[in-house]
């Protein structure tokens, strides 16, 4: 493997990892009151912050470039960052979190899709056998069928969660070289939190907060470890990481590898509420290993040569 893939790979996982722990901070704060908009609110404004220092030194000789890209960051914000964030948060109030989690990972037909229909990348026999594997692990390891019923309210707001996730990984991927990623993350972040606060000021979007004890792992405690863990752990590593992993892989490969925040929710499951996997959401997990391997597989090979590519498409051909 490749040093540039292996850190890639590296970064793509260390993100689902910590996305992962999202859902568990996130429901301690909404069976105490929360409102999903507030959650989110708290949760992209205070990784603003503490991104903030950090992204400033990092534009140093590149306020130019972020003045270029700054449609570009908008854009990143609202769909990538508030927009997924309240669909799936507002989905979990109507569904299981595992059929929320399974529409908003729809997101990555979306890339394939988009990706085929945008640049010309038709995909390959191997990514489609590795795109259908990985599903179907997906559904295995989300053990649907064990699942309660659907709402239509909640399959809107996890497919809306879908196009969020699918424009956060090619925004990071078509970002460019010379954006430092911590600074596409903070800028990001502070678009998403101005809106979530706008919305929430003209009554769009409901916010409420408490302040007194919450439930987390078996635990009683302070609100402000859960914040603290879905600002500092599930938002300010795992976007940055994200965007790394995005340009270093190309967006169909980091959206793949990111199945594995699925994994990473489990294994969390188990060590922070007991929850042990059940059979079939193992055998779920080694095809959805089985599934990323055969679409790196597919990743490494070269691609075939067009007549004219433009240089948007070789940013992507490249990868």
């Amino acid at each position: 493997m490749r040093p540039m893939a292996g850190a890639g790979l590296g970064l793509a996982l260390l993100s689902a990892a910590t996305f992962s722990t999202s859902g568990a901070f996130a429901r301690s704060l909404t069976d105490a009151g929360w409102t999903a908009g507030a959650a989110v609110a708290a949760r992209v404004g205070i990784a603003a912050l503490i991104l903030a220092i950090p992204a400033i030194v990092a534009l140093r000789g590149h306020w130019r470039t972020l003045r270029r890209d700054a449609a570009m960051v908008a854009a990143y914000g609202f769909g990538a960052v508030a927009g997924a964030q309240v669909c799936f948060f507002n989905a979990i109030q109507y569904l299981p979190v595992g059929v929320a989690l399974l529409l908003e990972y729809c997101g990555l037909i979306l890339v394939v899709g988009w990706m085929w229909a945008r640049h010309g990348q038709r995909p390959r026999r191997l990514t489609v056998a590795g795109s259908v594997l990985a599903l179907v692990g997906l559904i295995c390891v989300l053990n649907i069928g064990a699942a309660g019923g659907v709402h239509w309210i909640g399959v809107l707001w996890g497919l809306g969660s879908a196009l969020g996730l699918a424009t956060y990984f090619l925004l990071s991927a078509n970002s460019r070289d010379d954006l430092p990623p911590v600074a596409m993350a903070s800028g990001g972040m502070v678009v998403a939190t101005v809106t979530l606060l706008a919305a929430g000021a003209i009554g769009l979007l409901p916010m409420h907060v408490t302040f007194g004890e919450v439930t987390f792992a078996g635990l009683r405690m302070s609100w402000l470890v859960p914040i603290i863990g879905v600002s500092v752990i599930a938002a300010v590593v795992s976007y940055v990481t994200g965007i790394g992993a995005a340009r270093m892989l190309g967006p169909r490969l980091s959206s793949f590898v990111g199945l594995t925040e699925v994994l990473f929710a489990v294994f969390f499951a188990w060590l922070l509420l007991g929850e042990l996997p059940a059979p079939i959401q193992l055998a779920g997990g080694v095809l959805l290993v089985a599934g990323v391997a055969l679409v790196r597989l597919d990743e490494l090979r070269p691609p075939v040569p067009r007549p004219e590519t433009s240089r948007e498409d070789d940013l992507y051909a490249r990868h």
